[in-house]
């Protein structure tokens, strides 16, 4: 107890909870997110540099490393480690690629991104939790992201063509609206949902079309505007 006390006497204990977090971010990347093959130096350092219990409200904040989709409110969820990771493992993003981030929630899959592109333009249309997001970022010298408050469906066309784009979330269905803001050559990542099995899935765009590639499993609800039109049956 006195080794303890001499060498922790002089820390805050805010100091100590950031420790705290730290060691069980390096746990998260140990565990969670090099053993599903994400080997990229970018994303490995983005992952350990990103405090995600930053990004979670503040009643979540002990359950912000855990290994599953955790609930944000209004519906929410921030993907786990794990699919972000693999999702953009499988964009391969650059360092001078525009990147459109749909569903950023309280805005840490736009911090994660801001570590690998030039640029980030997220989309959440909360906009309780768009300005709650904007706002962190800003805390966090993030100052390559901006955040809108809008449909997910619309995206942000204003700022477009996109080198990439990223869905935060299950789709069944993505909008064309939303394949013509990314360029020719350009990614698009997305969790396809059916029923309570998920796939994610990576579109390349070529000559103005978008052919879809099979990356992994993984599942995450469908966001608003993202289900298939039911068919009416009589």
């Amino acid at each position: 107890m006195v080794l303890w006390q001499e060498k922790y006497e002089d820390v805050q204990p805010d100091e100590l909870r950031m420790s705290e977090f730290a060691s069980r971010r390096v746990m998260m990347v140990d565990t969670q997110v090099r053993p599903s093959d994400v080997t990229k130096f970018p994303i490995i350092d983005a992952m350990l540099s990103v405090p995600r219990e930053v990004y979670v409200p503040d009643d979540r904040r002990e359950a912000a490393y855990v290994g599953e989709n955790l609930a944000i409110g209004a519906g929410r969820v921030m993907l786990e480690a794990r699919t972000l990771a693999k999702l953009l493992d499988a964009l391969d993003i650059q360092p001078d690629e525009l990147v459109l981030d749909l569903g950023c929630g309280l805005g840490y899959s736009a911090a994660v991104i801001a570590h690998l592109a030039d640029t980030v333009v997220a989309v959440e249309q909360d906009e309780a939790m768009a300005a709650d997001a904007q706002r962190l970022l800003s805390e966090e010298g993030v100052d390559n992201a901006l955040v809108i408050a809008g449909p997910l469906v619309t995206g942000a066309p204003k700022h477009a063509p996109y080198d990439v784009i990223t869905i935060q979330g299950g789709v069944e269905t993505v909008p064309e609206s939303l394949l013509h803001q990314l360029k020719d050559g350009g990614r698009i990542g997305a969790i396809f949902m059916d029923g309570a099995l998920g796939t994610a899935m990576i579109g390349f765009k070529s000559e103005g079309g978008v052919s879809w590639r099979s990356s992994f499993n993984a599942t995450a609800p469908v966001l608003d505007g993202f289900r298939k039109a039911r068919a009416f049956v009589l």
